[in-house]
């Protein structure tokens, strides 16, 4: 008989609810249940993982927390063959902590591809990356926006934790697409890499009127605002090579006027600072 979790889509579970009912471990993202042939999928976006979504496909990141992974490994072959071998697949997201949303069940829609991410070990490694699409096509629930605010942050403040080598190496690889899911309104998802880098290298100061930071945050840290030169909405990179730190009164103007001479300067601030670190690390070689 076919297993029924008989799950409501967006319903909250706790990590032993689901163990209870997929008859499954509850320690690792992917979990195979033999009892009740289901893969449960957790993709926990509060760790530094790189799941994600882009329109209604959902790219899940396989098994192996160092090195490169293999497509054969354990639960990775289970859910490459999931659409011949008879195995149901459950995905679950983790947006806040210790609470785990029922996205739904979900199918394999492409072949898996391999991409570099960074392993627990801090270094980057080759990954097998999975798409994935709900059953019936049906399109992902509205997550609501709050939920995604609670998700940045804790994101962020990993982020925050990083020396600066390591914040340098994820920062300059991190993916360029911004991360465009659906919620209660639209939104996308800033990589907190690449936030974090941009302001570090501001220093406090704001990169259009070369000002200090108005004031300081309660983390003691100069109070500046990320802002993408091309907008996101517009098509732009959510990438260190488009991304400033501004006051908030300069964050407002870009925002409100755009100016092409305050867009040109940006660019040229920013261009001035890669030229100097490739200088830099040519004297570091000589």
């Amino acid at each position: 008989m076919k297993f029924n979790p008989n799950l409501k889509i967006g319903q909250i579970l706790t990590n032993n609810q689901i163990g209870k009912l997929f008859k499954s471990t509850i320690y690792m993202g992917m979990r195979r249940s033999l009892e009740t042939n289901t893969l449960v999928l957790v993709s926990d976006h509060t760790k530094l993982y790189e799941d994600r979504w882009e329109g209604n496909v959902f790219h899940y990141t396989g098994m192996g927390k160092n090195g490169p992974q293999s497509l054969s490994f354990h639960q990775n072959k289970t859910l490459a063959e999931s659409n011949t071998n008879g195995v149901d697949v459950y995905l679950f997201e983790v947006l806040k902590p210790q609470e785990y949303i029922f996205i739904g069940q979900v199918v394999l829609v492409g072949e898996p591809y391999q991409e570099e991410q960074f392993g627990e070990d801090k270094k980057l490694r080759t990954v097998w990356v999975f798409p994935l699409k709900l059953v019936n096509d049906k399109k992902p629930i509205k997550i609501p926006k709050k939920l995604i605010e609670i998700k940045e942050k804790e994101r962020e403040k990993l982020a925050r934790k990083l020396s600066n080598e390591e914040l340098n190496l994820r920062a300059k690889n991190a993916r360029r697409k911004a991360i465009n899911r659906t919620v209660t309104t639209k939104n996308y998802e800033r990589n907190p890499f690449v936030t974090e880098y941009a302001k570090r290298w501001a220093k406090g100061i704001c990169q259009l009127c070369e000002k200090p930071a108005p004031y300081r945050n309660k983390r003691d840290e100069p109070h500046l605002h990320t802002h993408h030169i091309d907008w996101l909405s517009l098509g732009g990179e959510d990438s260190i090579y488009n991304t400033v730190a501004l006051c908030p009164n300069c964050h407002d103007k870009m925002h409100v006027l755009d100016l092409k001479k305050d867009v040109m300067k940006l660019k040229e601030v920013l261009a001035r600072h890669f030229r100097e670190n490739i200088n830099q690390y040519k004297k570091a070689l000589s």
